[in-house]
């Protein structure tokens, strides 16, 4: 199975917001849930993964009559929020909106982890992917991907690419392209998207792989230039912007996605019975416009295909993060 969901596939099994809430109305007040369900979301208010994590709380209750509430707990790269949901009783009444890179990248980035994602937590369903964007500021000297590179080789490690925060796809796309491309960049971290841009529209760094999220003031503005983006198809908010793919590295494939876990051993039909709303929360035509507005799209899954999945990204991250020799904590 290739890392990437096909979307069509997935989500037509979905049910509709309005089956969902008969379904759930129908259901003997004995049965779960019959008490609020925590959802944790393991960053802070207002970033990516908390908006979307209370757009799908929001939709979920609304669709089912369930009272969702939504905790944030941050810190160590979303170990800390997504541990507690892992130690949580089984019983599917506490479910973590994880993301690539407390799921996939932190086992290989971090020396201990305080849980194994792959045994201690349940995969539900996907719920969104959002690629990078690589920006240079509007002067650079560079028209396009080729002629960067091209640079790049002609002055081994003369050119800086930043990051917001190491671990973070944004640096883990720039490692990897630099092992794909065979160029040296120097890596200089940042704390949070908004000191990379400053520095790099000051002339200090020379790009920057962008949240498209995070980039969209500046990249609307025509501060910044976009030269590619790191999924495998195009973005439907820049659908001009050739892939890194497409632009002569086939395969290469670098995406923030977010996906709900609850821990290990939950019993089957509640599982069943989460999957199955979530993916038809996905279908709701807000949620979908919500994500767009993003750069995001729904990417929702069964069970069985988001293990799949993660044991995928699991070995490509893991490949990038010992091949880059990354480490922390």
């Amino acid at each position: 199975m290739t890392s990437t969901i096909n979307r069509r596939n997935l989500l037509g099994a979905g049910l509709t917001a309005v089956t969902l809430s008969r379904v759930a109305r129908a259901q003997p007040q004995t049965e779960w849930p019959n008490r609020p369900i925590r959802l944790i979301v393991p960053y802070p208010p207002a970033g990516g993964t908390d908006v979307i994590s209370r757009e799908m709380g929001h939709r979920i209750a609304s669709a089912t009559g369930w009272t969702i509430v939504v905790e944030n707990r941050p810190g160590a790269g979303g170990n800390i929020g997504l541990d507690l949901v892992a130690k949580s009783e089984p019983d599917g009444y506490t479910i973590g909106m994880g993301q690539t890179a407390n799921l996939a990248i932190n086992p290989s980035l971090y020396q201990r982890m305080p849980f194994d994602p792959l045994t201690d937590l349940t995969p539900v369903s996907t719920v969104a992917q959002q690629p990078n964007v690589l920006a240079v500021r509007k002067d650079a000297p560079w028209a396009d991907l080729a002629a960067l590179v091209a640079d790049a080789k002609r002055r081994p490690g003369a050119l800086t690419v930043g990051h917001s925060g190491a671990g973070t796809t944004g640096h883990l796309s720039g490692e990897m392209f630099a092992l794909r491309a065979g160029i040296n960049l120097v890596v200089v971290p940042y704390v949070g998207a908004a000191p990379v841009l400053t520095d790099m529209l000051g002339g200090r760094i020379d790009m920057f792989f962008a949240n498209p999220l995070a980039a969209r003031g500046t990249l609307e503005s025509g501060a910044v230039r976009p030269l590619a983006v790191t999924s495998p198809q195009r973005m439907r908010a820049m659908p001009d912007v050739l892939t890194v793919a497409e632009l002569g590295y086939p395969g290469y494939e670098a995406v923030n996605w977010t996906g709900l876990v609850l821990p290990a051993r939950t019993p089957e039909p509640v599982l069943a019975r989460m999957n199955q709303v979530v993916r038809g929360v996905l279908q709701h035509p807000a949620v979908v416009a919500r994500l767009a507005a993003e750069g995001s799209e729904p990417m929702g899954s069964s069970p069985e295909e988001f293990q799949a999945f993660l044991r995928a990204e699991h070995k490509k991250w893991g490949d990038v993060v010992r091949e880059s020799k990354i480490q922390v904590g």
